[in-house]
């Protein structure tokens, strides 16, 4: 099986007309469909041959365009939604087919985005077998019909208000019924019986209603089709066989433990050796890390992994995966993307001594004269209200609203097993560190954080008596930070290096403003790691885009606006 064969439908090429080109014309003919109401062209003579044969009257005609219209709009809406193969969209684009083809024949374009909806109609039903994508497993199914109805209800009541309240003098008096009639059709662009007597008012009813009624429509559809995020939560049942698999695999991937994380799904091979755990947002799974359990039993967890994206219509991503993962899943036709280097120390090697270590040795030296003490300890060694009183610290010194890190953070502390580090200055805690297991003999770096107020240096204190200790302790290696794009970084500062990398260096320099990316590599080359690289790995370019909002959404560094996460997760 080759690796295109391997990849699920969703990104293949169909059969006959080809997905890809049904999303186009699906946005082309959306495209039309505004155009040809909102242009000036459109606007004239839009009282169609049609009409006038069947004796519509002039409101039939404009609520047709009102329809085209809002059909539009949501034709360009759904084609994200057919790009991924969702029958829910397909459904939904073949009636807004037949609503746009019915709209136009009461419109002078009858012959323009009429008969286009129609050969589009056409190629979804030949096309039908193509678009078996499930809707996205997410809570508040009904989210889209409750923003229909609230907007609708509000464009009513507001236009209900302005006739109920209007002066004699601007509108006659109607009772209930013909007042609620006038609001509810103006939501559709019809008039209804009321009569004005000044312009301004009429325009003002008419402007309400398209507007809360376009937006009804159009914010429904959103949420309705939006690329939904099912709330991931591991069941105690699953992380008690991932812990099998850490306990028989977990020296093979420094990070296999933050497969962990509470925010997380997971797949296993059917034979139950093998597991793909996995993030979804912005319409794509992410999985973290190399696929967990026995390598020889990976292909059948990935296969899994595979189909669930197939059955959603998700993009699979892979963040932080290692060379030998990374060689997997290129074989299942994914492109595979270096983005970085962990920085690994191996305890038997780590010394103070020597020029190299100079820096380090001195910050240590420094902060131990000014009176800060270290203490390494055991996660069980700690009681509640000890790891109550750290977890309180570790979010205040955060820094940010948003806790960073998902291939490579637990997002939670206290875990059997992890070593916690602590520094104290005259009774107070001022900095912290977090290790987890890496298998029986490793440790990995998860949380890092220190007041602001304390004595810079340390960090390099917490660090080096962790390595000092941890040997003592009989571990053998230590995963510090990930330095992301560090050759790049290294490249750039090279004698003779080219403009493409002295551009690069300089892009990743100006980065490092808000993103930690220089910063990191400079710390963690203190210790004089041997570098690990760390890869993405992504379907094609094509899905770049996505699959970059998601990890970047994924590990709190950006992505998608505030506002609009705000508003989905309400």
């Amino acid at each position: 099986m080759t690796g295109d064969e391997r990849l699920p439908a969703v990104w293949r090429v169909a059969g006959g007309v080809s997905v890809t080109g049904i999303t186009w014309v699906t946005r082309l003919v959306g495209l039309i469909a505004v155009l040809s109401v909102v242009l000036p062209v459109g606007r004239r003579g839009m009282h169609g041959k049609v009409a006038q044969w069947l004796e519509l009257p002039q409101d039939a005609t404009t609520a047709a365009a009102t329809v085209a219209l809002v059909t539009g709009v949501l034709l360009m809406l759904l084609a994200s939604g057919l790009r991924r193969r969702k029958r829910r969209a397909w459904q939904l684009t073949l009636c807004a087919c037949v609503l746009l083809a019915m709209a136009h024949f009461g419109l002078r374009h009858a012959l323009g985005a009429g008969l286009v909806s129609v050969a589009l109609a056409v190629a979804l039903v030949m096309n039908r077998r193509h678009f078996i994508a499930l809707p996205d497993p997410v809570t508040g199914r009904w989210r889209a019909a409750a923003v229909f109805v609230q907007l609708a209800f509000a464009g009513l009541i507001i236009n209900f208000g302005l006739l109920t309240f209007a002066s004699p003098r601007l509108a006659d008096r109607l009772g209930f019924r013909d007042r609620l009639a006038e609001a509810a059709l103006a939501l559709v662009g019809i008039s209804g019986p009321e009569v004005f007597h000044v312009t301004w008012l009429d325009d003002l009813v008419a402007s309400v209603g398209l507007l809360f009624g376009l937006g009804a429509v159009l914010l429904a559809a959103y949420f309705l089709l939006r690329s939904a995020e099912p709330a991931p939560q591991l069941s105690e049942t699953e992380k008690s066989r991932l812990r099998d698999l850490l306990s028989d695999h977990g020296d093979r991937d420094s990070i296999g433990y933050f497969a962990l994380r509470d925010d997380k799904f997971v797949v296993f091979s059917k034979t139950g050796k093998a597991a793909v755990t996995y993030r979804v947002i912005a319409g794509a799974a992410v999985a973290s890390g190399d696929p967990l359990g026995d390598s020889e039993a990976w292909p059948g967890a990935i296969d899994e992994f595979f189909d669930v994206c197939r059955r959603y219509g998700w993009v699979p991503a892979v963040m932080g995966c290692s060379e030998l993962g990374g060689t997997v899943w290129a074989r299942y036709g994914l492109d595979v993307l270096e983005i970085g280097d962990e920085a690994v120390v191996d305890t038997k090697d780590f010394t103070l001594e020597g020029r190299v270590m100079r820096g380090v040795r001195q910050a240590v030296a420094r902060t131990k004269r000014a009176g800060y003490e270290v203490r390494v300890r055991r996660a069980e060694e700690l009681d509640k209200d000890e790891l109550a009183e750290l977890e309180a610290l570790a979010a205040n010194w955060r820094g940010s609203d948003t806790e960073r890190g998902f291939s490579m953070a637990l997002g939670r502390m206290g875990d059997p097993g992890s070593i916690l580090v602590t520094v104290e200055h005259q009774g107070r805690i001022r900095g912290l560190l977090q290790f987890v297991p890496w298998g029986e003999h490793g440790l990995s770096l998860d949380v890092m954080r220190r007041d602001r107020t304390a004595d810079n240096g340390i960090n390099e204190l917490m660090i080096s008596e962790l390595l000092i200790e941890a040997r003592e302790r009989g571990v053998k290696h230590v995963s510090l930070n990930f330095a992301a794009f560090r050759k790049l970084l290294e490249q750039g500062r090279r004698l003779g290096a080219g403009p493409v990398a002295r551009s690069s260096a300089k892009m990743l320099h100006w980065l490092s403003r808000w993103i930690q990316i220089e910063t990191l590599y400079r710390f963690n080359a203190k210790f004089q790691p041997r570098w690990q690289p760390r890869y993405l790995a992504f379907p094609g370019v094509r899905e770049l885009p996505r699959v970059g909002v998601a990890v970047f959404e994924a590990e709190g560094l950006g992505g998608r606006s505030r506002w609009l996460l705000r508003m989905l997760r309400r």
